[in-house]
C-alpha cells in the first residue's frame, strides 16, 4: 500500500482522497504502480488548481458576466465534488466558495453602476433640454445654432433611457430645436432691408475714408479713421456680393494712410534715436563735473551743456526717464554745492556755530574741573559719572568745532 498527505493506494488498487468528511474513492489503478496512480491523480488536481486560478484571474481583470463566471465555477465544483483528484479539494471548494462572493459582489457593483450611468444619463439629458430651452429665446443666431447642433450630438452619444422617459425628454428637446429655427428664419427673412441701408451707409463711408487716403494730418486722420471703422461696425452687414466690395475699398484706402504715417513716423524714429546718442553724450560729459571742485566752472560748464541738450529735440519716450535722469544729478550735485558755499558764507550761520562752540566748550571745561575735584575728595564715583557726561559732551564739541570749519572758521 502507498499513500501520501491527500490520498493512498491500498492492495486492491483502489485511490483514495482525505477530505474534511473522510477518505472519499478516487477511482481505481491497475494499470501500474501506487505511486505512479498517486502521481497521476495529483496531476489531476493540479489541473484543478491551475483552472480555478484561471477563472480567479478573468473575474478580477475581465468584464466576464456574472452568468458565465457562475457557469464556470459549477462546472469546478462537479470536478471537485466528484473526487477524481488527489490534493486538498477542502481548499479548492473555499477558493471556489469566496469566488461565488467575488462574482456577486461584481454583479451588485455592476448593476449599482448601471443605476448610476442611467441616473447620470438622467440628469445630463435633463440639463441638455434646459440648455436648448433657453437657446430657443437667444438671438446670437450662428452661437446658439451652433451649440444646438452639439447638444444634438452629445444626446446621441448618452445611453438611452426608459422608452417613456426618453420620448418625454426627446419631445421637449426637439421643441425647443424647432423654436429657435422657425425664430431664426423669421429674423433673415427681414433682414434683406437691413442690408440694403448698410449697404448705403457702408458706401458713404468709402467714399470718406477714399477722400482722407492722402491725408497728412496724421493725428486727426487717424482718429478719423478710428470713428469710421466705428461706424463700420455699427453698421451691420450688406448682402454678401457687395459686403466684400466695400471692405477691400475701405481697407485699402485706411492702407494707404497708415503705409504713409509709418513711413514718416519711421524717419521720425530713427531722427529720435540720433537725439538720444547725442543726449547720451552730453550727459556722459555731464557726469565728468562731478564731484564739484569748481563752483564757477561747473557750473558755467552745465550751463553750456544744457543749451546744446535744449537744441538737440526729442528722444524716443521710453529712454526719456533715464537720460534726463543722468542730467537731474549733475544739476542736484551743483545746487548742493551751492547750498554749501552758501552756509560757509552766512555770518549769521557762522555766528551760531561758532556760539555752540563756545557754550560747548565751557561746559566741557567745566565738567574737567568737577572731574578733577572729585578725584582730589577721593569721591571716584561722582568722578566717574562725571567722566561719561564729560565724554558726551567732548564729542559734541568735536561735532562743532567740525562743523565750524565749514565756515573757514
Amino acid at each position: 500500500m502507498s499513500s501520501d498527505p491527500w490520498g493512498r493506494v491500498d492492495e486492491t488498487g483502489t485511490v483514495y482522497v482525505r477530505t474534511s468528511d473522510g477518505e472519499q474513492v478516487v477511482g481505481s489503478w491497475q494499470a501500474g504502480t501506487p505511486e505512479e496512480a498517486l502521481a497521476y491523480f495529483e496531476r489531476k488536481y493540479e489541473g484543478l488548481v491551475v483552472e480555478i486560478g484561471l477563472l480567479e484571474k478573468r473575474v478580477r481583470t475581465t468584464d466576464l458576466s456574472a452568468k458565465d463566471a457562475q457557469t464556470a465555477i459549477d462546472h469546478l465544483r462537479t470536478q471537485v465534488d466528484e473526487h477524481h483528484a488527489v490534493g486538498d479539494l477542502d481548499a479548492l471548494r473555499v477558493r471556489l466558495d469566496k469566488l461565488v462572493t467575488t462574482v456577486e459582489s461584481r454583479r451588485e457593483e455592476r448593476k449599482a453602476a448601471k443605476a448610476k450611468q442611467t441616473d447620470e444619463a438622467r440628469a445630463a439629458k435633463d440639463a441638455l433640454v434646459v440648455e436648448a430651452e433657453q437657446l430657443a429665446q437667444s438671438d446670437q443666431w450662428r452661437s446658439a445654432g451652433e451649440r444646438l447642433r452639439a447638444l444634438v450630438d452629445i444626446w446621441k452619444g448618452l445611453p438611452r433611457l426608459d422608452r417613456k422617459s426618453d420620448d418625454e425628454l426627446w419631445h421637449r428637446f426637439s421643441h425647443a430645436r424647432s423654436a429657435f429655427s422657425k425664430r431664426r428664419k423669421a429674423h433673415f427673412a427681414s433682414l434683406d432691408a437691413q442690408r440694403e441701408d448698410a449697404r448705403k451707409v457702408k458706401e458713404r463711408l468709402v467714399a470718406e475714408a477714399e477722400s482722407l487716403s492722402k491725408s497728412t494730418d496724421w493725428g486727426p486722420t487717424a482718429a478719423r479713421y478710428r470713428e469710421l471703422m466705428a461706424d463700420w461696425k455699427a453698421a451691420g452687414r450688406a448682402q454678401r456680393e457687395s459686403e466684400d466690395d466695400l471692405w477691400n475699398r475701405f481697407r485699402g484706402a485706411q492702407d494707404v494712410f497708415f503705409a504713409a504715417r509709418s513711413e514718416v513716423f519711421a524717419e521720425r524714429d530713427a531722427e529720435q534715436i540720433e537725439n538720444l546718442k547725442l543726449k547720451e553724450e552730453l550727459a556722459d560729459e555731464a557726469e565728468k563735473l562731478v564731484p564739484i571742485t569748481d563752483l564757477k566752472a561747473a557750473r558755467a560748464a552745465f550751463r553750456s551743456l544744457n543749451e546744446r541738450w535744449e537744441a538737440i529735440g526729442h528722444v524716443p519716450r521710453d529712454a526719456r526717464p533715464k537720460v534726463e535722469g543722468r542730467m537731474h544729478s549733475v544739476e542736484r550735485a551743483i545746487q548742493e554745492a551751492e547750498e554749501g558755499e552758501w552756509r560757509r558764507t552766512n555770518p549769521e550761520a557762522r555766528a551760531r556755530a561758532a556760539g555752540l562752540t563756545g557754550q560747548l566748550q565751557a561746559a566741557v571745561d567745566k565738567l574737567r574741573e568737577q572731574v578733577d575735584a572729585a578725584r582730589a575728595a577721593g569721591n571716584n564715583a561722582k568722578a566717574d559719572k562725571l567722566s561719561r557726561e564729560l565724554e558726551g559732551r567732548q564729542a559734541l564739541l568735536d561735532q562743532a568745532l567740525k562743523g565750524l570749519e565749514e565756515f573757514g572758521g
